[in-house]
């Protein structure tokens, strides 16, 4: 700590704290308009429900508040950054800073570490907080807002493992109950044993599966030996859950990193196609925090220079590349789940972008 403040100049102070300042109070400004408008949009939705102001507060807002900090962390980094770095342009105190020997690197120092600040902030969200407070908001969306969106999921085929398969007709995501499941085991090419139920049902107590009005056939070459529960209930454990049939497209950024990871593991051998998805979404919660120090770099190279006119022009520029990097952004998204891109070249495609931009800028910035 005494190595740090020794290094830490007077001007490294300054423009730490300018950015920082700037940054905490255009974000709040941004999620309080955020809230207002989700909140008059699905007011209906509260009222209709009868939810008291401390439920929506605790069991959405609570969730919600969150996830807007982290969706808008980088445009408001970008936007803060431009900002206060073209007022100070503007009022003639860079000119000075670099004229009296100061170097450009040297003068970016500042800006660099509070971008690690924001960089660390971020990546524990993604990391340890986030995965939590979706939980609380998506909960509260399935129930409450999306009650009248489909909830159930037809004609699911899933691979258990190597010799295991399994099939149901549709799931009930509200219930978690499906409805004519079937289940083949096989020895090489051979079927070996067949289980047929109307109904099975997770029961979240035992955590296991519960199924109703079943046979079981196996099948040893010639011989068959077959087994009949009809009218009854049978308890059994399968490697699935519930949620590996949600209808909610949601469900990923619910889940922490070892279940995603466990996930992914699981995916390799059942192959039900959202590998991508899962796959977007791990990169996502470590790649998406580098877009602090990018972000950084061009909002510098673009506002340090003065021109006629003060902040307007350098903010309008920033305003203007942070549509560009939420447009690259879903853009990529989409590409990687939907044609076919590499989710980790989709996760990089935004950083990598605007990363090249900004050593441009920067070898054309004021120095």
């Amino acid at each position: 700590m005494n190595l740090f403040k020794r290094r830490l100049k007077i001007i490294d102070a300054f423009i730490i704290g300018k950015y920082l300042g700037t940054f905490l109070y255009t974000l709040v400004l941004f999620v309080i308009i955020i809230v207002i408008f989700d909140l008059s949009e699905k007011l209906d939705d509260f009222l209709e429900n009868d939810l008291s102001a401390w439920q929506v507060l605790t069991q959405y807002y609570a969730g919600s508040i969150p996830y807007y900090v982290n969706m808008l962390s980088p445009l408001i980094n970008f936007i803060a950054v431009i900002f206060f770095t073209a007022k100070m342009a503007d009022q003639t105190e860079i000119v000075p800073i670099l004229s009296g020997g100061v170097s450009f690197n040297r003068f970016l120092r500042p800006y660099f570490i509070s971008a690690f600040i924001i960089f660390t902030a971020n990546l524990i969200s993604n990391l340890y907080i986030l995965p939590y407070t979706n939980q609380i908001k998506n909960n509260f969306e399935n129930v409450y807002v999306k009650k009248n969106d489909p909830f159930t999921k037809s004609n699911i085929h899933m691979k258990l493992d190597s010799n295991t398969y399994i099939y149901i007709d549709n799931f009930d995501n509200k219930t978690n109950i499906g409805y004519r499941f079937s289940l083949d085991k096989f020895k090489g090419d051979v079927l070996r044993k067949k289980l047929i139920a109307e109904t099975i049902q997770w029961d979240s107590l035992k955590r296991q599966w519960k199924l109703s009005n079943y046979t079981v056939r196996d099948i040893n070459d010639l011989k068959e030996n077959m087994i009949s529960g009809m009218s009854l209930a049978k308890d059994t454990i399968l490697d699935m859950r519930p949620n590996d049939f949600s209808a909610y497209d949601n469900v990923f950024e619910s889940m922490t990193n070892k279940e995603l990871s466990d996930k992914i593991k699981k995916e390799k051998t059942r192959g039900s196609g959202i590998m991508s998805d899962l796959l977007f979404e791990q990169y996502k919660r470590w790649f998406q925090p580098l877009s602090a120090f990018v972000l950084t770099l061009i909002g510098v190279a673009l506002s340090s220079r003065k021109v006629r006119g003060g902040v307007g022009l350098p903010l309008g520029l920033g305003i203007f590349f942070s549509f560009v990097y939420i447009v690259i952004n879903q853009f990529a998204k989409m590409f990687s789940t939907k044609g076919g891109l590499p989710p980790l070249a989709a996760a990089l495609i935004p950083t990598l972008f605007f990363g090249l931009l900004g050593f441009y800028l920067l070898r054309r910035a004021p120095k």
